[in-house]
């Protein structure tokens, strides 16, 4: 087996620059390094990763491995993979296997060949390695302790698996941490989709109707950011909570249907499939831009665009141009891909520190405690290792928070005045 398969190993240099950049504004991963180099506690360990091949994700891997790891990874996404910050990471030592426009089989056959590693540990993005341990390669499930996922979709993935009574491993849905849906969906996703969006179009936003369909952690965030840069937002939800939550943060609430002559932007984040479709793309306005920011590249439907189509343009990079047979243009952003990733470089530095920081805990968690007396299922991030990396990211801030005194503990503890 190769070490590594990147696309040009020349390019590491300007990817180290990438991660160099990167890792000053990482304290709670400097941090998580700082306590734990000297005892070396993934020793031993096989680490399987599926994420987002960036600067980022690189200083993560790159310190799994100074505390000990062997650690094989794949990129998540063929748009998201960066080319130099791959070749960067196989001169780390990482044995990556990835590049940037991969096609399915490619992708497939590099999250095979990451398993073939024997992991004991995985951490995954969208829950690709271990569906694919578990549909063809069984035979590595007695030798792994667990692992961690990362994202919405994945442990949506994940907590069907484990009701269908399938899942073989015990894993860590660390997307459902406190330190990581209130600031890597919210913030993260509400930044770095319009970074993807005005890197891509050069368009404005403001004065712009954008349309947010769905109103999760990530659909605030995206509403939110939309609004500061003052554009008129309109929600789409399924869920009458959320929907009437949107409605008291000030946006308006309506129908896809409703919603589909209406926007100018439309921006998806359901985690389900063929949200944007065929009717609505029917009554679209002229030159309507539409862009996904859910896991996977089946929220906008792609065949229903081509069917509609007369023919398609690309007039700018990471803009796929489908003209209508009225005449009409419609554009979507990075093959329908996540625009945040496929068409910029994800999520601010300083909110995936946060994420990365729980990832290494929970892998660290899961390699210590070798699961001992934990069943095959989905688990939540330890509440003390939630609150200790994010205490960490605020002592890293020079923030202080005040403690209760011994009174103020007894109150809280007693049911009477």
């Amino acid at each position: 087996m190769e070490n590594y398969k990147v696309a040009d190993m020349s390019l590491a240099e300007h990817g180290q620059k990438k991660i160099d950049w990167a890792w000053q504004y990482m304290p709670s991963l400097q941090f998580c390094y700082k306590k734990y180099r000297d005892g070396q506690p993934f020793k031993g360990a096989t680490i399987a990763a599926c994420l987002h091949l960036e600067a980022k994700t690189a200083n993560l891997l790159i310190t799994l491995t100074k505390l000990g790891a062997t650690v094989a990874a794949c990129g998540s996404n063929p748009l998201s993979t960066q080319d130099d910050v791959c070749a960067a990471l196989a001169q780390k030592g990482v044995h990556v296997y990835s590049h940037r426009g991969m096609s399915a089989d490619e992708y497939f056959g590099y999250v095979r060949t990451v398993l073939g590693y024997k992991p004991n540990v995985i951490i995954d993005d969208g829950a690709d390695l271990i569906a694919t341990v578990h549909k063809e390669m069984p035979g590595l499930i007695p030798g792994l302790l667990g692992g961690s996922e990362e994202t919405t979709s994945g442990v949506k993935r994940l907590r069907a698996m484990a009701n269908d009574g399938v899942l073989k491993f015990p894993m860590i849905a660390v997307n459902d941490a406190l330190s990581k849906y209130l600031f890597d969906n919210r913030y993260g996703t509400g930044q770095s989709v319009w970074d993807g969006f005005i890197r891509t179009t050069n368009m404005a936003v403001a004065g712009k109707t954008v349309v947010v369909v769905g109103y999760g952690w990530c659909g605030r965030g995206v509403a939110m950011r939309a609004a500061g840069l003052g554009a008129h937002v309109i929600v789409t939800e399924i869920d009458p909570h959320k929907a009437c939550e949107a409605l008291m943060d000030g946006f308006r609430v309506m129908s896809m249907e409703e919603a589909a002559p209406l926007g100018d932007i439309f921006l998806t984040l359901t985690g389900n499939i063929h949200v944007i479709r065929r009717e609505h793309i029917a009554r679209m306005k002229n030159g309507a831009v539409l862009g996904n920011a859910g896991h996977f590249d089946v929220e906008i439907s792609k065949p229903d665009l081509m069917a509609l189509a007369d023919h398609t343009e690309k007039l700018r990079d990471n803009i796929d141009t489908y003209v209508m047979r009225d005449g009409r243009r419609i554009n979507l952003l990075g093959e329908g891909r996540l625009t945040n990733l496929a068409c910029a470089d994800g999520h601010p530095i300083e909110i995936m520190d946060l994420s990365f920081s729980l990832q290494l805990e929970a892998a660290l968690h899961i390699y210590q405690h070798k699961m001992d007396g934990m069943a095959p299922g989905l688990y939540p991030v330890p509440p003390e290792t939630d609150r200790a990396v994010m205490e960490a990211k605020l002592a890293a801030l020079g923030v202080h928070l005040d403690t209760m005194t011994d009174e103020q503990m007894e109150y809280m503890k007693s049911w009477q005045e």
